[in-house]
């Protein structure tokens, strides 16, 4: 088949790959602008259009894929599917329209769960034990369409969002190839997958730097699970407040901690030259690295050398 290719992130590039490797068409690579975020000099990477150099292919990257000069454009590539994931953008009926099949969606959960920007990172931070990818026929409503493959993974206990998402990328690429093969023997007419229940739609909308705040009030068992679900981005951190001049404090790696004595939300219980244990709503955590702001990332037995810190100190 004739298929345009519209992605942004990592997790598109294995399905990318799957499909030239099948032997598809695909004429041009669609993604977003590169242009640095809001005070940084550099364009944040941008996985798919390396990818589509590396193979030859066209990019393109429109402002709006919406425009009518951008559906006019996507017309004259006259393809047959349009294969979306991890792009950036919600394509209009009028731009779903202007290929002979529409669209398909490789999407990082079990729809109707998890619709939105960060499906992996909400089923980590949920503490889900099991997730998967759907694809889908895309329709204008966001992640709405009826599946046509879905397939079930484990969740692993220690697993964090940024390994999870890799491992599904490879999951979902001979998943979008049986899509791939269900439409090319279509009517263009007649129903085809399975239609979503509205009834059991959760939502997982893109994260801010404020789900890396560190809620000491929680159980542990939840602080760690949200600790994997911000990897990497945007991190976990809390503030330890120094008198006037508070810390910003990086946590790079934590773990449960079991305490013979439960302090206060955000007390430190233990402190000593190997050791740091915070209280939490229910049990302890230990970290393991930390990274003061405007410092490098290190063991918690070389902050412990570098910084006074003692049982009772209260991390916000």
């Amino acid at each position: 088949m004739r298929l345009i290719i519209m992605g942004t992130g990592p997790f598109a590039v294995p399905m990318f790959e799957a499909v030239l490797a099948k032997g598809h068409e695909v004429p041009i690579v669609v993604t977003r602008p590169s242009r640095p975020a809001r005070g940084r000099k550099q364009a944040p990477p941008n996985p798919m259009l390396e990818a589509g150099q590396a193979a030859g292919i066209e990019v393109w990257a429109p402002e709006s894929i919406n425009t009518p000069e951008a559906i006019e454009q996507l017309r004259s590539y006259d393809a047959d599917l349009m294969l979306v994931c991890d792009y950036g953008q919600i394509l209009s009926r009028d731009a779903l329209g202007s290929v002979r099949l529409g669209g398909i969606n490789l999407h990082g959960s079990l729809l109707p769960k998890y619709r939105g920007a960060a499906p992996v990172q909400w089923a980590v931070i949920n503490g889900d034990t099991t997730t998967g990818v759907t694809v889908i026929h895309m329709t204008p409503k966001l992640d709405g369409g009826p599946a046509l493959v879905q397939v079930e993974s484990t969740i692993e206990p220690h697993e964090t969002a940024e390994a999870l998402e890799s491992r599904l990328a490879v999951i979902g690429a001979p998943a979008v190839l049986k899509a791939i093969d269900m439409l090319e023997q279509w009517d263009g007419e007649s129903e085809i997958g399975e239609l979503q229940n509205p009834e059991a739609v959760t939502k997982a909308p893109r994260l801010t730097k404020s789900h890396g705040v560190i809620d000491w009030t929680k159980c542990a068992a939840d602080i760690v699970n949200n600790h994997r679900g911000v990897q990497p981005w945007p991190g976990s951190f809390t503030i330890w407040n120094r008198g006037k001049q508070p810390m910003r404090l990086i946590v790079s790696s934590l773990e449960y901690a079991a305490l013979d004595k439960q302090g206060s939300p955000g007390e430190v219980v233990i402190a000593d030259k190997q050791d740091l244990v915070v209280a939490c709503g229910s049990g302890g955590i230990r970290l393991r690295e930390v990274q003061p702001a405007g410092k490098r990332v290190m063991k918690v037995e070389e902050f412990m050398r570098g910084y006074q810190l003692n049982p009772g100190v209260r991390f916000e």
